[in-house]
């Protein structure tokens, strides 16, 4: 893909996980790499992603250390400011070592803007916003409160629309939101969902010692934080051992994330430590090996305003393995979904545990299910469908200088 006589040439900058471990952001930048782009990352370290430097696949990945993993208004502005100064040391690195032609940025936070406004504005370099997270409306889910941080936010939010030349929604409530609060121009915002990769989520053989004995196993992923309800899913896991008389049920979390020792110790104090394990942040074949042997996998993303607009990609990778849902009745989780999931009550976490012994009790719904879902990726959700259109983003945001 030419450009001036020489491939495109495109910066990454991610703040909240590191790559390739994000999984969104390495299928974007593997695919812009074949489709003849020069492709550098810059991202935070963890865990096994330690190395400051390395080529992985043909991407130069560029890492930076952040002062803590945040959990209040000032952790996050430490956080933030931290990660800002190194994505500008470091884009100015890549500039001299590689160079780049578009900043693609992924949120959150909504202050990545203020990096690619800067290449914008005094080098004339693209800017793209790839919208992974409503941050005002994360915000007000962590915090429960619209004040002035809020205001900040909203107002960061429309900077970062107001600069992007290009933006890419994870689905249709976010680009309703790129155009209605961030005033884009509806032709310039792209819906590219995080659709799987079948050649990584493969089905596999169930490993029976995962469930410790018991017959049946409920499994989750995903962070391990506020807004993801957690604590639903524990309280669910009580009602079901405690009330229902369940025992023959183990429950495996996969995942880190700043409320993983809050969990334990909630677990501990329901009473069911026993019967939950938490794997903290795993590599990929220890997920495949929980999620696969799982007979119920689980959203208990609270019914909030933020969970309600958003595209959660462990739905996604739950259908991919053909393995049936309980959530609470989202908007965008019922769009993924379908019928591969069974709706419960918007955090009622009775009525959650009700549903997922409804399954565990009717291996033939399941099979069923899990069937429908896996049909609707291979079908409809894979990334292969995805890619396309984040290509046509790209050929807009160029087409001025094609």
């Amino acid at each position: 893909m030419a450009f001036a006589g020489r491939p495109r040439r495109v910066l990454v900058i991610v703040e909240n996980l590191p790559s390739p471990f994000d999984r969104r952001v390495w299928q974007e930048s593997t695919t812009l790499r074949d489709a003849g782009y020069e492709v550098s990352i810059i991202c935070p370290t963890g865990k096994g992603y330690e190395k400051k430097f390395e080529v992985v696949e043909g991407i130069h990945i560029y890492r930076h250390n952040l002062p803590l993993e945040a959990d209040g208004a000032i952790a996050y502005a430490l956080e933030y400011a931290a990660a800002l100064f190194w994505e500008f040391k470091l884009a100015w690195k890549v500039l001299f070592k590689r160079g780049f032609d578009v900043i693609h940025a992924c949120n959150p936070p909504d202050l990545i803007f203020l990096v690619g406004g800067f290449f914008k504005l005094f080098l004339g370099k693209k800017f793209i916003f790839d919208h992974h997270d409503i941050n005002p409306e994360l915000y007000e889910a962590k915090f429960a409160r619209r004040d002035l941080f809020y205001k900040l936010m909203v107002l960061c939010e429309r900077l970062t629309f107001k600069t992007a030349s290009v933006s890419i929604a994870t689905n249709e409530s976010y680009k309703r939101i790129a155009v209605e609060r961030g005033g884009m121009d509806p032709g310039r915002v792209f819906v590219v969902r995080s659709g799987p990769k079948l050649d990584r989520l493969k089905i596999a053989p169930p490993v029976e010692s995962l469930k410790h004995g018991r017959r049946f196993m409920v499994g989750y992923v995903g962070v391990m934080g506020k807004q993801e309800g957690i604590d639903y899913l524990l309280r669910a896991a009580a009602h079901i051992v405690q009330k229902m008389g369940r025992t023959d049920v183990h429950f495996g979390l996969v995942g880190g994330g700043t409320s993983l020792d809050e969990m334990h110790a909630y677990a501990q104090e329901l009473g069911i430590a026993a019967y939950v394990t938490f794997t903290g942040r795993v590599p990929d074949q220890q997920l495949l090996e929980m999620l696969n042997t799982a007979d119920v996998c689980v959203n208990p993303d609270v019914a909030n305003e933020m969970n309600d607009k958003s595209t959660m990609n462990k739905i996604m990778e739950y259908m991919a393995l053909g393995k049936p849902i309980v959530q609470f009745d989202l908007a965008e989780g019922r769009f993924s979904a379908q019928e591969a999931s069974l709706y419960a009550k918007r955090n009622d976490e009775v009525d959650m545990a009700e549903r997922i012994v409804e399954l565990l009790e009717d291996p033939e719904r399941r099979r069923r299910m899990g069937e429908f879902g896996r049909n609707r990726v291979i079908n409809e959700l894979e990334w292969k469908y995805e890619a396309p259109k984040l290509l046509a983003a790209y050929d807009m945001a160029f087409e001025k200088r094609r």
